[in-house]
């Protein structure tokens, strides 16, 4: 599968807070990658380590990398956000701070998505250890609906891709709620593209590693199932039986991706 490099421009949004460990790697993920018409917008959120310096490294050496400062700490969703103001590219993908694409990632992804008109692409990945070693593969199914993501939160933000043309900035804009409660952002945006009708479909092809570490936001199981249960019934407005139905499944679908 090849993409015309010349004609399409990927914007890549990355919220950035104290990632020094992974940072460097993460970086160099996305400049090996076989697809080089690409944009990389890092979002640093007044980092206490030196992730920002080797942030602002990297971008001395590659024009195509730019960074931003907040001015004051705001969570990696506002973070977001602010990149999403900045985006220039046809497509748009987000990555995180640790972790890694393989090379071909952007390439075939795109490839897939103009082959079936696909708005939304997410694609399997593997999760490694904060060393980098193998835990497992992540397998994604051909295309998932909002019904079924409510059940099977199946992606990693840095596996998504999205057609700028389908897929408007606004959409993907992470809802403000203040601190009246915590939830999963990243899960949040994608039930507003997937709830407007846009199809979603999954490249069974292991694209991209996912790093699972201390300082992970998932690794507090307890505190990831209530944001999970406060974008059900806080924001979804789900009733509460149907929520404890998804949330079911949700832990279901999670252990089995361990496996």
């Amino acid at each position: 599968m090849t993409v015309d490099i010349e004609k399409s421009l990927v914007s890549i949004v990355m919220p950035l807070y104290n990632a020094e460990p992974f940072l460097a790697e993460t970086i160099n993920s996305i400049i090996a990658q076989t697809y080089k018409n690409w944009e990389l917008i890092i979002v640093d959120d007044c980092s206490t380590d030196s992730s920002l310096t080797t942030a602002r490294r990297h971008a001395k050496r590659d024009s195509r990398i730019r960074v931003y400062s907040n001015a004051h700490n705001m969570g990696a969703a506002k973070s977001r956000n602010a990149g999403l103001k900045c985006v220039k590219g046809d497509y748009l993908a987000f990555m995180d701070a640790d972790d890694v694409w393989v090379p071909e990632k952007l390439e075939h992804q795109l490839a897939y998505m103009k082959s079936f008109g696909l708005g939304m692409c997410f694609t399997s990945y593997e999760t490694i250890e904060s060393d980098g070693s193998h835990r497992n593969y992540v397998h994604v199914p051909k295309s998932i609906t909002y019904d079924g993501f409510l059940k099977n939160t199946i992606t990693c933000s840095h596996t998504i891709a999205f057609d700028l043309s389908m897929v408007s900035i606004k959409m993907l804009v992470c809802p403000d709620y203040g601190n009246d409660f915590d939830f999963p952002e990243d899960m949040v945006v994608w039930l507003q593209v997937l709830k407007n009708g846009i199809a979603a479909g999954g490249l069974d092809e292991v694209l991209a590693k996912n790093r699972k570490h201390r300082g992970s936001r998932s690794s507090n199981k307890l505190h990831a199932v209530a944001r999970t249960w406060n974008a059900y019934r806080k924001i979804e407005r789900i009733n509460p039986f149907y929520a404890t139905y998804c949330l079911f499944w949700q832990l279901t679908h999670a252990v089995l991706k361990r496996i």
